[in-house]
Order: structure tokens, then C-alpha cells, then sequence
């Protein structure tokens, strides 16, 4: 067992953030160290950062030891988030090193306490506004009041310091002195919150108060306020003097959520996602470790801060797939946040209204507590459920709105109420095709084919972010003009429906149109107050929006999810569309949710439309059970890519014939073979899956099945745990 002090000179252990296979051997520093501590060590010619983790392995001549060149002036690595990343990395197979940079992904943490200027929204008006000042003026007004450091501003503007400090001279922006890390303004829990309903104040009470690990399930349906109840266990948490930490599956909730949490307790909380400034990040995680922010609203990496005594955990729509981080570093934010709520007795609530079949199992098996809100808030009503059998609509074959959901957003427009159009597909067109010699236009660096963004003029692959402009003539034939779009996208859908009601004020919602989550708020708060007659948006609009007017709900595509061999289709589209479904009649007036569907008769469908969620669930779970898939049997995914698909495919076939450490555990091993998607960016791709009883220990015997392979050069190999997606 590790010393907790090591007195100068000692042998200690440091991890660093660096690709090594083990901990590194130093002495002591000068005044010693604490266990945990985060320190600056030399590496060959480098400086880098690490952490003492434990005693030094020994077995080194004492005199070619380095030491620890200083201790960091932060709080020390705590004995829970020292178990939670070992447990965490041994659960995904991620190397120590890549969780320890997940858990050190702020900037200047090597920095000692000082004195920064920094720069914030003025008063003062411009006498000479040039579009370089508007940028700047911009950028400061997306970011809610958030403070820039100089570079910081500059750079986000696209101009030289010289126009910020101009903007100084008048007063429009501020600058002003300040300490580099300050604590967050307190949060009061003693605020009254909204009154709650009598659905809402039984569900307080059954998720209950105190401390100590449990996780819960709050499930309800849309509309039926989630948020309210889980404030309230915010509260309990923050009046016991313990933090509290939010997940959101998108950024385009933050600034939404934000309002009401400052609503509630009187001060904005702490935020952590790739929308906040550099100079914010490194403050939130300092004062995390320090105890100066009491609760984080954050993405899926807000998990690996360093807490001091986090009490809560709230995974917001815990189904979202977000949550699973699919580049890099692989594992499921929603998983890891009950792995962690149990080593550091932090309460755990995942919510949502249509929740994972692996919690839902879990609730059905008594690992979870399950708390139910079965009716909407206040005098909202669910929505009627009808499906459009378009096999008996007379629509054009370049038309996707049918006429029976036509007819129905007229008269929702005559009455002066809002209709969603929802296509779960961004861009304009799915595919582009040339009519002369049928190729299809596809990305220079995947196998993927690339989507028409008409709004941006210009081709993107959905795969890699590649963009080129929209060509004129074919890239294969060099014919004029006989490039065309096939299939429909929501920009796609847009030119449609102004063109079936050109008196409609239309608005458009997808990722892509939006270069920040302010902005995107404000166009949602636009639309929410009446700004337009139609919306027509991807599953982003699914996704905790409420637009009081809006009793239409139309569905293009029902059948797209059903589509492939994905084990969890059914699953997604029954999640999804129950969530669209759910944005119509959140006032009081009741809403209408129409099902575009070729297949009416699809259990999936009929689920949907019948509204037995527990029936459904019950169906999907003997399914996968019988078939021993997840959760009910435990799945890998590898990958292994190069530049050359010869080695690749040498490699996986060299794995599948030496599988002995995987069927000594009775797993299966299915493949190599191509990926759905086999190249991206550049590299050929191919997968093995490997399929084992649920009690099996197959993190074990993949790292002894991958460990004694040494991979060829160029190639690469990734071991996904619970793999969500199969491309």
C-alpha cells in the first residue's frame, strides 16, 4: 500500500499524460509530495505533466534518478478519481495515459496563481463600427458575458489585438484585472422552485434525499417536467455543502438549461464543453478541485473533472447515443457516471423519457430504483399517434410530403399554430448522382458519399468533415448539367414546403446551420415565440425544446432507423420518434403526431403508435436475450485501419486463428470484414466483433487475445467495450 506523503528524495511513481506502457520512476522534490499529487517532471528534453500515483517500482540505481521538478499549486488527484480512472480504464481497455489526459483537459495547469486582464462586453458605443469590431462584438455577445483573455478574443474575432484594444478606448469592450481562477458566485438551494405537481412532488419523494451511492431511473413522458425533479435533488445535494455535476447529450441544451438553473438558484453554475473559452476551462477545473464550483452543467468529459465531494450525477436523456464517445478514447458517459456515482457515494439519476433497454433492464432486475412520471405538466396533453400508410397516397416520386400531412399543416397554419416537418437527415441531399453515367459523387478520402448542402453551396462528407464546392460538370464523365440530387434532406425539405404553402414562414434546424449553441438558442427562442408557421429540423429538434404553439408533428421518414443490421434499430427509432412525437401539444392545446410509414405493420411502428412503451420494451428485451446480445450478453468491437488494406486484412485474419484466450471464455469471434464504411480519412478499415456470455471476463482475454500481436507499420487497432454503432 502507497505511502500518502513521500519526504524528499523517496521513490515515487508518476503517471504521465504521455503514450507510455508504465508508470515512471522519480525521487521526491524538494519538501516532498502528497499521493496524488500533480507535479512537472522531465522526460528526455520535455517538461511534462503527471501524477504521483503511488511508490516508485525500485530496481533503478538510485543516483540516474531524476526528481520531480515541482509540485503544481492544484488540489491534489482525490483516492476516488484515482479508482474511478484505473476501474474505468480497465473496463474499456483505454490506456492509463489517454484516461489521464481525458482527466487533465485544461490549459495552463502548470501555472502559478497570478493576475490576468481580461476582457468583457462594454457599454460604450462605437463611433466607427468596420466589420473586423462587429466580429468582435459578435463573438462577446455569443458567449453570454463569459471572459477572454486578449489572444483568446483576438483569435475567435479573426482580427489583430489592435481592434480589441481600439474597442477598449470606447468603451464597448472592458478590460480589467482580475485573478486568474476565482470561485463560482454561490448557488442558493433555499430558493423556492416552481410549484410542483402532484406527479412531480411524488417523484421527489420516491428518489428521496441524503447521501450515499444509488442510481435511479426517472422516466417520463415528454413534457411531463424531468428537469423540475431532478432541480430538486440538486438542491438536496447543494444544501449538504456537496457538488453536483449535469450531463447534457448536446451543447445546444446548455444555454437553454443555464436560464433555468440560474432561475432556480439565484447564479449561473459552472460550464464545461467545447463551447467555453480556454481561459474558462482551466478555471472550471481548478475550482472543481478546490470546492469554488458547486455545480457543473457540462458534455459527456465534464465526468473526469476533479471533483472534491461530488454528491450527484444527473445524466440527462440518458438513451441519447452522444454519450458514447466513438473517436479516440472510447466509452459510454452514462456507464461511467454510475461507475463513478459508486466510488465516490455520489447519488445517480438518468432521465429520460425513453430510456436505454440497458437501463431499463437494469431497473427490472432492482439494480436501479425506478421513478415514473406518467402525465404531461400542467394542462398539456400527449399527443394523438396516427401513421400515414403511404402506399395509398398519390405523391409524385420528387415529393415527400404526402398529401393527408399536406392537408393537415394548412389547416394548422389557418388556425395560427405551428407544424414540425421532421427528416432526420441534415443537408439537401443524401446522395448525388450523375444522370449521364450513374456515378455518385463520393468523398476523396472515405468510402462514403457525399451529402449536397445547398444552404453552404457545397458538397460534405458526413464521415471525415471533408467540404469541396458543388461541381458543374461530373467527375467522372466531365458531362454538363446532368448532376442531380437524389433523395431528400431537411434543406431539401424546406424548398418543398415553400413551395407547397409559399405563404409559410419556414425555419430550418440542423447542427450544421448553426456555428454556435447561442446561436442556435436564439433562433429556437424565436420560433418558440411565433416566428414561424413551419419548422422543419433533424433529431436535434428532439432534444428538451418546447414550442408552446406547436400542435403538428409530421414525420417524413418513419421506416429510415429500420433500415441494416444494427442490433439496436428498433431501439433508436422507437426512442426517436417517440421523442419527436412528444415536441407537439406541450400547451394546451392537444397535438397530432403523423407517421410517414410504408410499413404500418412493423411491430416497431405499431409500438409507436400504440404507445405500450413497457410492452415494447418487454419485446425487445426476449429478443436480445434469447439471442444473448446486449444487455444481456457482452459485445467488442475492433478495428483495426491502415493506409493499405493487404496488412489490415493479414491482421485480422491472423487474430481470428489465434483466438485461444477468447474461446477459453466460450466468446465467438465473427469476421474480419470490410466496415460498412471501409475507408475514412484515408485508411481502410476492417472489424472483428466478438460476442461473450454476459458473466464472461472478456477485458481479460482481449488483452491477452491483443497484447501478444505486434502490429504491422501504419496500422492501428481499436478495442471498442459495448461497441453502440457497427460503421
Amino acid at each position: 500500500m502507497s505511502k500518502s506523503f513521500f519526504d524528499e528524495g523517496d521513490l515515487v511513481g508518476v503517471l504521465t499524460t504521455q503514450p507510455l506502457d508504465r508508470v515512471l520512476d522519480y525521487k521526491a522534490p524538494e519538501g516532498g509530495c502528497h499521493l496524488g499529487a500533480f507535479v512537472e517532471v522531465p522526460l528526455g528534453p520535455r517538461k511534462v505533466i503527471g501524477v504521483v500515483w503511488g511508490d516508485g517500482a525500485g530496481g533503478w540505481d538510485p543516483s540516474k534518478l531524476r526528481s520531480v521538478i515541482r509540485v503544481l499549486d492544484v488540489a491534489p488527484m482525490r483516492p476516488d478519481m484515482h479508482d474511478f480512472l484505473t476501474r474505468a480504464a480497465a473496463y474499456t481497455l483505454i490506456p492509463m495515459p489517454a484516461m489521464l489526459r481525458l482527466a487533465t483537459r485544461a490549459p495552463g495547469l502548470g501555472d502559478p496563481p497570478s493576475m490576468q486582464k481580461v476582457y468583457r462586453l462594454g457599454t460604450g458605443e462605437v463611433d466607427r463600427m468596420t466589420p473586423a469590431r462587429e466580429r468582435v462584438l459578435a463573438v462577446m455577445e455569443e458567449f453570454g458575458g463569459l471572459a477572454f483573455t486578449l489572444r483568446e478574443l483576438a483569435e475567435q474575432g479573426g482580427v489583430g489585438t489592435s481592434v480589441v484594444k481600439g474597442l477598449v478606448k470606447q468603451g464597448a469592450v472592458f478590460e480589467e484585472a482580475t485573478p486568474r481562477d476565482t470561485p463560482f458566485p454561490a448557488l442558493d438551494p433555499g430558493r423556492p422552485g416552481k410549484p410542483l405537481t402532484e406527479d412531480q412532488a411524488r417523484a421527489v419523494v420516491q428518489i428521496g434525499a441524503g447521501d450515499g451511492y444509488d442510481t435511479t431511473l426517472l422516466q417520463g413522458v415528454t413534457g411531463s417536467g424531468k428537469t423540475e425533479v431532478y432541480l430538486e435533488a440538486v438542491a438536496d445535494c447543494l444544501r449538504r455543502g456537496r457538488q453536483a455535476l449535469v450531463l447534457l447529450p448536446e451543447i445546444a441544451l446548455t444555454a437553454e438549461f443555464l436560464t433555468r438553473v440560474e432561475a432556480r438558484f439565484g447564479a449561473r453554475p459552472a460550464e464545461w464543453h467545447s463551447g467555453v473559452t480556454m481561459t474558462e476551462r482551466r478555471r472550471v477545473w481548478r475550482m472543481v478541485g478546490e470546492g469554488g464550483a458547486q455545480l457543473v452543467v457540462g458534455a459527456r468529459s465534464a465526468l473526469f473533472l476533479p471533483y472534491r465531494d461530488l454528491g450527484l450525477i444527473v445524466v440527462d436523456e440518458e438513451h441519447d447515443s452522444s454519450y458514447k464517445q466513438e473517436d479516440g478514447v472510447l466509452y459510454n458517459a452514462r456507464d461511467m457516471a454510475v461507475l463513478r456515482g459508486s466510488l465516490c457515494l455520489a447519488r445517480v439519476i438518468l432521465a429520460s423519457a425513453t430510456p436505454s433497454l440497458e437501463s431499463w433492464a437494469n431497473a427490472q432486475a432492482g439494480k436501479y430504483k425506478r421513478v415514473t412520471l406518467s402525465s404531461r405538466f400542467g394542462a398539456a396533453q400527449m399527443p394523438e399517434m396516427r401513421a400515414i400508410d403511404m402506399r395509398d397516397e398519390d405523391l409524385p416520386g420528387t415529393r415527400w410530403i404526402s398529401p393527408t400531412l399536406r392537408d393537415a399543416i394548412e389547416a394548422r397554419i389557418a388556425a395560427g399554430e405551428q407544424s414540425l416537418i421532421f427528416l432526420n437527415r441534415r443537408g439537401y441531399a443524401p446522395v448525388t448522382l450523375c444522370r449521364a453515367c450513374g456515378a455518385q459523387i463520393g468523398c476523396d478520402h472515405c468510402d462514403a458519399r457525399m451529402v449536397e448542402h445547398r444552404f453552404l453551396k457545397r458538397l460534405m462528407c458526413h464521415q471525415c468533415g471533408e467540404t469541396k464546392p458543388m461541381p458543374s460538370v461530373c467527375p467522372s464523365c466531365q458531362a454538363e448539367d446532368r448532376l442531380a440530387p437524389v433523395g431528400p434532406g431537411v434543406e431539401r425539405m424546406a424548398e418543398e414546403a415553400a413551395e407547397l404553402f409559399p405563404e409559410a414562414r419556414i425555419a430550418v434546424l440542423s447542427s450544421d446551420l448553426y456555428g454556435s449553441a447561442r446561436a442556435l438558442k436564439a433562433h429556437i427562442e424565436e420560433i418558440a415565440a411565433g416566428g414561424a408557421d413551419i419548422i422543419i429540423g433533424t433529431q436535434l429538434v428532439a432534444k428538451g425544446h418546447n414550442f408552446p404553439l406547436l400542435t403538428l408533428v409530421g414525420v417524413i421518414d418513419a421506416d429510415l432507423g429500420l433500415q441494416g443490421s444494427d442490433l439496436r434499430a428498433a431501439e433508436r427509432t422507437f426512442q426517436l420518434m417517440r421523442q419527436v412525437a412528444g415536441r407537439a401539444g406541450r400547451a394546451a392545446k392537444k397535438g397530432v403526431a403523423l407517421l410517414q410509414t410504408y410499413q404500418p405493420d412493423h411491430p416497431v411502428i405499431r409500438a409507436i403508435l400504440s404507445g405500450d412503451e413497457e410492452g415494447f420494451w418487454s419485446a425487445e428485451a426476449a429478443e436480445r436475450e434469447a439471442a444473448g446480445a446486449p444487455p444481456y450478453g457482452r459485445m467488442a468491437g475492433i478495428v483495426l485501419s491502415g493506409p493499405d488494406v493487404g496488412p489490415v486484412f493479414d491482421l485480422g485474419n491472423h487474430l481470428v486463428r489465434n483466438d485461444m484466450a477468447l474461446r477459453e471464455i466460450g466468446a465467438q469471434v465473427f469476421g474480419p470484414a470490410p466496415a460498412p464504411i471501409a475507408r475514412v480519412r484515408g485508411r481502410h478499415r476492417v472489424r472483428l466483433l466478438v460476442k461473450a456470455a454476459k458473466g464472461a471476463p472478456l477485458q481479460a482475454a482481449l488483452s491477452r487475445w491483443a497484447g501478444g500481436v505486434k502490429l504491422p507499420n501504419g496500422v492501428r487497432m481499436s478495442i471498442d467495450i459495448d461497441p453502440q454503432s457497427f460503421f
